[in-house]
């Protein structure tokens, strides 16, 4: 684990981490890390077709977040510098393994291993939950090209696998806390309340990592 905090979050496609990530980025004074999504080349045609595009669109998000993580190791943790990002790298395996066939899901899980094996961990995983009818919302809302034939079964399917992962990560990560948000009840974009509370709590979990 990083000696240094490193905050990441994580939630199904329109949940609001980039949101989120840019406003504790501002309150707590971190650099923000935001991962690449509209760059992906692939994007488009995979919402399109998800069977004929899915190895090349989570091949380009795999090399593209290692690169990511590699250089914030080295210019941003590894100089005591705390990082926010809105994404985590292990939500590669989670969309791989929904869309990737037997056979080019374990070329890909063995790269990733490979790739992440040396990886900085978060300190604080914060995990933001909503219902399919709040995510359509919003996806609809931010009005993203790429985004307009995203099916709400494929959605749907999305907002249970996380659930299942992150309760693994949970299990297989006891000494990261994981604050669980729910979207449904939270509006950090509209109510600075709710964004305050995030932020207490979130330097809560900061403080006892300091302690230790």
């Amino acid at each position: 684990m990083a000696r240094v905090p490193f905050i990441a979050i994580e939630g199904p496609i329109g949940v609001g981490k980039t949101s989120l990530a840019k406003k504790l980025a501002n309150q707590l004074d971190f650099h923000l890390l935001k991962e690449i999504v509209e760059e992906n080349p692939f994007l488009g045609k995979f919402y399109d077709d998800i069977a004929a595009w899915s190895f090349q669109t989570e091949m380009f998000f795999l090399c593209n977040r290692f690169k990511q993580l590699e250089d914030i190791n080295k210019d941003y943790l590894n100089q005591k510098k705390p990082v926010i990002a809105d994404y985590h790298i292990l939500k590669n395996m989670i969309f791989a393994k929904r869309t990737l066939e037997a056979d080019k899901y374990d070329k890909y899980e063995k790269i990733y291993h490979i790739l992440t094996e040396d990886m900085p961990e978060p300190n604080i995983m914060i995990y933001l939950t909503a219902s399919l009818d709040t995510i359509l919302k919003r996806i609809e809302m931010r009005n993203r090209e790429v985004e307009k034939n995203i099916k709400a079964s494929y959605l749907s399917q999305l907002i249970s696998d996380y659930e299942i992962y992150m309760n693994q990560f949970e299990a297989m990560h006891p000494h990261i806390p994981v604050i669980r948000i729910n979207g449904d009840e939270t509006d950090f974009v509209q109510y600075q309340e709710d964004l305050k509370q995030i932020t207490d709590l979130v330097e809560k979990h900061l403080d006892a990592f300091a302690s230790k």
